[in-house]
């Protein structure tokens, strides 16, 4: 586990949680399951990558890329300078 504070995490968890079950009907346990599990949470949870300065969407819209590409490299937030 990193040493990112837990209150990071914590509001990430609850923001992105609000997205999938908003946007998906799935239920909260669920969402978190498959937030937590994802590749997206283990880049959000690696303090060397500094995700914490995405918001809350952008982080949800590399989510969204990772289980529609396999990828949350995929994600046009990540990807911005392509497009510039």
């Amino acid at each position: 586990m990193s040493n990112i504070t837990p209150f990071i995490l914590a509001y990430y968890n609850t923001e992105i949680v609000k997205k999938i079950c908003s946007k998906y009907g799935i239920e909260p346990m669920n969402a978190l399951r498959k937030f937590l599990l994802s590749q997206t949470y283990q880049m959000l949870a690696d303090e060397k990558l500094e995700m914490w300065d995405f918001s809350p969407i952008g982080i949800f819209d590399m989510w969204e890329n990772e289980q529609i590409t396999g990828d949350p490299r995929n994600s046009l937030y990540l990807r911005r300078d392509e497009y510039a």
